[in-house]
């Protein structure tokens, strides 16, 4: 790959240092059996996270989510999921023996999926940063659905082809919607009967105000809006870890959603739904979430500072 259009010879030459880092962790990954490579990574996020900038963020975070737990509650959940974020980190390069036909992946309704691939009509899939999400792509693929998997393309060009290319081997297509042109693109792969996911659970400035564990937290109206325009409602899943890099991924009841004619009250309470969707999950499995991305505005993280925490 060429050098890209604007970028300096040393930030291009800092970004394939660490494509060639990755190429190098993978390959030595490879002859290793996952459950002992996703092991590996749960140990060392483990040791190394709680000295990091990005525990402390987690700590907040948990604060602001279930401010009723003990110190030592906390810890535990700190611990949990630096172990989950290690283990999804050194999956990462095997992800494609993560899949149903490699027998570490059980589907919970997958008949759902199945039915909107026999409609051969585009579909809004939504889901979130639970356990490995990257095994939610394979379940859809198993089910023939034809869906492109939003994602936010990699700083790292090279390092964004990998993931492009490494997807593409057990059929995912990745797709990373840029400005209006993004949008477009979105409606017409609905409009052509194809389906598309999106991860629904970070923070999006700009996006739509509503709350998340009492807090107000901006989440993308996209999936919301076009689900309205083109049926109504919103397909979500969500994956849990189980022993040994095996997965549950649960195909869930759709999400309905209003088209009032409002558009913009409808699509809020579309957006609250996914929160409350995502929430739920959360709850149930709180040591699997993504802590370490800073999910609320500035202003309760602020507050959490004025109390000391």
């Amino acid at each position: 790959m060429t050098r890209p259009p604007g970028v300096s010879f040393g930030k291009d030459l800092g970004w394939r240092v660490e494509a060639l880092a990755f190429d190098l962790l993978s390959t030595a990954l490879q002859p290793w059996p996952i459950s002992w490579v996703s092991g590996a990574g749960g140990r060392l996020f483990r040791l190394v996270g709680p000295f990091t900038g990005a525990h402390q963020l987690a700590e907040r975070n948990l604060r602001l989510a279930f401010p009723e737990l003990s110190d030592a509650e906390r810890a535990r959940l700190l611990g949990e999921q630096w172990d989950n974020l290690g283990r999804t980190f050194f999956e990462f390069p095997l992800v494609d023996r993560l899949t149903p036909a490699q027998g570490r992946v059980e589907v919970v309704g997958m008949e759902r999926l199945q039915a909107l691939a026999r409609a051969g009509r585009g579909a809004v899939l939504i889901s979130g940063h639970f356990a490995n999400w990257e095994v939610m792509a394979a379940v859809i693929v198993a089910s023939g659905l034809d869906c492109r998997i939003t994602y936010r393309a990699a700083n790292n060009p090279h390092f964004d082809r990998r993931i492009i290319e490494g997807r593409s081997r057990y059929g995912v297509k990745l797709f990373a919607p840029k400005g209006g042109a993004g949008s477009r693109d979105l409606l017409k792969t609905l409009q052509d009967g194809q389906s598309v996911a999106f991860l629904n659970d970070q923070k999006f400035n700009g996006g739509v105000a509503v709350p998340l564990f009492g807090h107000l937290a901006h989440t993308a109206g996209a999936p919301s809006r076009v689900a309205i325009r083109f049926g109504g409602a919103l397909q979500p899943l969500s994956v849990q870890r189980l022993p040994k890099a095996r997965f549950r991924v649960v195909v869930h009841e759709p999400i309905p959603l209003e088209d009032t004619g409002d558009r913009e009250p409808d699509v809020e309470a579309g957006v609250r739904k996914v929160n409350a969707f995502v929430e739920a999950r959360v709850r149930e499995r709180p040591g699997e979430w993504f802590w370490v991305h800073k999910r609320w505005p500035n202003e309760a993280y602020e507050a959490l500072a004025a109390r000391g925490l």
